[in-house]
């Protein structure tokens, strides 16, 4: 107790004219000059908290409004988004459906066309063969018939045949 009473007596601690410093002392500091300086600082700053208080109240509001409205379009043009998304996809798919009858009947056109060709070239290569085959038989029949011809005709008969059958063909005429 003898400490704190010395330290608002004695004048030996204090600083000098000259020089200002806090003094972090608690017990060493006049009660007096803390009470008058803490009135003040209530009293006026009484006045400047409630306003502070008050303006950051009114600013908080204001920003919550903003976000608010803010959220709201947002929200908003969600909506049309995902609304453009679904038309977006309904169309997407729409035209794939669209796209993907349109692939199938052209490949069924191409593979029809493809079976007429086909059968085209079967046909005509059957009617190639036969060709060939008449001809060849044709070939091998007169052949035969000129060889008969030949070994049975002495050259008096064979002298007639070309003469009957010139006449035949003047009569023709």
């Amino acid at each position: 107790m003898r400490n704190i009473t010395d330290s608002f007596v004695s004048v030996g601690h204090w600083p000098s004219v000259g020089s200002f410093e806090f003094n972090t002392d608690i017990l060493a500091t006049n009660p007096i000059n803390l009470s008058v300086v803490l009135g003040v600082l209530i009293f006026f700053g009484k006045g400047v908290r409630k306003q502070k208080i008050l303006s950051t109240i009114q600013n908080s509001e204001e920003l919550r409004r903003g976000a608010i409205e803010q959220f709201e379009r947002a929200r908003v043009r969600l909506r049309k988004m995902e609304m453009e998304a679904d038309d977006y996809r309904t169309n997407g798919y729409s035209e794939i459906e669209r796209e993907k009858v349109n692939l199938i009947n052209a490949t069924l056109d191409s593979l029809k066309r493809l079976e007429n060709f086909k059968n085209e070239t079967i046909l005509f290569e059957q009617q190639r063969a036969i060709n060939q085959v008449r001809q060849q038989v044709f070939q091998q029949a007169l052949k035969r018939a000129l060889g008969t011809l030949n070994s049975c005709l002495n050259s008096e008969l064979h002298f007639r045949t070309i003469s009957d059958n010139i006449g035949i063909l003047g009569s023709v005429e």
